[in-house]
């Protein structure tokens, strides 16, 4: 078989297993569409713990989005496919979208980045992230949107972008300055008596 017959392969596998238990459709959908706001809230939850490692954890699954970002949009001008519910026949379609190119995905380049990073700052603990980051890769398949390969390759790229920025940006003095400078701010505006337990 060919690259493309696999990668429809699996898309298979688990697209049609929303056919098979619509039942799990809903739960699936929402992971899709709205774990993306749990990240967020969790970025903005470890932020505002005002701790140091918090906030350089946040800063680097940042940077570490915005460079997977970059490395996803030249994967993407290197090969092209629109979504599976564009190019194939009786797909489990759950999520509404534009059709457009679909390698690699966005929303797996998002939550890897993220998750990733909390994971090597948080070692034991992270996993959990990295579980929620592949359940939000598979519902991407599950809902329509997005092949096998749009998921691995996005998922490549950002824990690749991660370990490169886990190994550099924290021993940047100017991250550290930069942070001290914004702490201080902080500080002024909204004082803190006890600092923030780790979390």
């Amino acid at each position: 078989m060919s690259a493309m017959d696999i990668n429809i392969h699996y898309f298979r596998l688990i697209n049609d297993l929303g056919k098979q238990f619509p039942a799990l459709n809903p739960a699936f959908y929402v992971i899709a569409e709205y774990m993306v706001y749990v990240l967020a809230l969790s970025a903005l939850f470890y932020w505002f713990t005002r701790t140091n490692e918090n906030r350089l954890m946040v800063v680097c699954a940042s940077v570490t989005f915005f460079l997977a970002e970059l490395f996803g949009k030249v994967a993407g001008l290197l090969h092209f496919n629109q979504q599976p519910f564009a190019e194939l026949p009786n797909v489990n379609q759950l999520v509404q979208k534009a059709v457009n190119n679909s390698f690699p995905s966005d929303h797996t380049i998002l939550f890897f980045s993220f998750c990733m990073c909390f994971w090597l700052f948080k070692k034991k603990g992270g996993i959990v992230w990295m579980l929620l980051a592949i359940c939000v890769g598979i519902s991407r398949i599950w809902v329509g949107v997005h092949y096998p390969a749009d998921v691995i390759v996005g998922a490549l790229i950002s824990i690749g972008s991660a370990l490169t920025v886990y190994l550099i940006v924290p021993r940047l003095r100017v991250v550290h300055a930069i942070l001290a400078l914004y702490e201080k701010g902080e500080q002024a505006i909204l004082p803190a008596k006890t600092k923030s337990r780790d979390l």
